[in-house]
């Protein structure tokens, strides 16, 4: 477990041993949601941000939930 300090522009940087184990790098696009009152950030990967991109058009327009 890593601790990180939060900037005054609200940003965190992910220390680069999570970064490398998750192979996250530049420009990556991470998932930011709050489970059981935690801050969960997870990488968006190929099929995924498609799927992410299709829900949210969903929520948009007031389609399948």
């Amino acid at each position: 477990m890593s601790e990180v300090v939060v900037t005054r522009k609200f940003q965190v940087t992910i220390p680069k041993k999570i970064r490398e184990k998750l192979k996250i790098n530049i420009g990556d696009r991470l998932l930011v949601k709050v489970v059981d009152g935690k801050i969960v950030m997870e990488p968006i990967r190929g099929s995924d941000a498609l799927e992410n991109l299709s829900s949210i058009a969903d929520r948009l327009l007031g389609g399948p939930k």
